[in-house]
């Protein structure tokens, strides 16, 4: 496990207190990603809806007494796999926390919290003009599918 510099860093599950701090960190986020654009009302309350579902998860990374980052998961069913799988919906840090360690706790924090629920896939989805973020995934042992994501909106 990296150990961040500058302090110890704490990863928790994420509470009502840190709304604020990660409909922020989404807003970076999503200003970087093509298909979404920030909408801090809708982040909001997608984070109210993981924020209160027992089949997902929002943990944050705290360093010196504020929200560093956050990483959102939650479960699905995979046919494949006929079991549990999960996905990492959001994976961001603001920029002044970044290269610390503090992703890679996340996605290790995400990865205790799935397999402790015996979920036995964790999958992700990134821009594909997000090189610093598609280098950080492939770090961290993560591998390109030969699935492509399409989505609709209804």
């Amino acid at each position: 496990m990296t150990t961040p510099r500058d302090g110890d860093a704490v990863i928790r599950p994420a509470e009502e207190r840190d709304l604020p701090a990660m409909s922020r960190l989404l807003t970076l986020l999503f200003e970087l990603e093509q298909d979404f654009r920030p909408d801090p009302e809708r982040q909001l309350a997608g984070l109210r809806l993981m924020l209160d579902s027992p089949r997902a998860v929002v943990l944050v990374a705290e360093l010196d007494g504020q929200v560093a980052g956050l990483c959102g998961v939650q479960c699905i069913i995979s046919t494949a796999l006929g079991a549990e799988a999960a996905v990492i919906e959001d994976l961001v840090l603001f920029p002044e926390f970044r290269g610390r360690g503090l992703g890679t706790l996340l996605l290790d924090a995400a990865e205790r919290w799935a397999g402790a629920r015996g979920i036995r896939r964790l999958q992700l989805h990134c821009d594909d003009l997000n090189q610093a973020a598609l280098a950080f995934y492939r770090k961290n042992h993560w591998r390109k599918t030969h699935l492509i994501f399409f989505f609709k909106f209804l």
